[in-house]
């Protein structure tokens, strides 16, 4: 019985050694699954208004004297342009010339039935200069930013 009960011994052992490789052990817990990922768009870019300065250049717009604009652009090469010259309320545009980074054209049309056309150049991205002239001839240079 000594031969029969080794063999249960060895047969034991055996089976225990064989179950002893098989044993997984992780090497890092498994990370909790992540929620829904949310991407948040970055905001766009916010119009910045600057204010415009129309001083007279000839005669005809000395009797206006130094006249205040608003200039709101909107970064996309528009923008919107409003005054008020002697009582008279002026809304209109304000865009850059195509293929220039600095020029630009501003026009406004008055609630009497006035207009006025301005030109201007960016000196940098804040102030900028140009003339203005409305349709009763007189004319303005024009000062952008402060």
């Amino acid at each position: 019985m000594k031969i029969a009960t080794a063999s249960k011994v060895l047969a034991a052992v055996a089976a225990a050694a064989s179950l002893a490789g098989c044993y997984v052990v992780p090497l890092q817990p498994t990370p909790a699954p992540a929620g829904p990922t949310v991407v948040v768009p970055a905001a766009p870019p916010q119009p910045v208004t600057f204010t415009a300065r129309l001083y007279p250049s000839n005669p005809l717009a000395t009797s206006y004297g130094m006249v205040a604009a608003v200039v709101t652009n909107d970064l996309n090469g528009r923008g919107r342009f409003s005054t008020a010259l002697d009582g008279e309320s002026f809304m209109g545009e304000a865009t850059r010339v195509a293929g220039s980074q600095r020029d630009g054209v501003a026009n406004g049309a008055g609630s009497r039935g006035s207009y006025l056309n301005c030109r201007y150049t960016m000196n940098s991205p804040t102030m900028g200069t140009g003339t203005c002239v409305h349709s009763s001839g007189a004319t303005f240079t024009m000062h952008i930013g402060s």
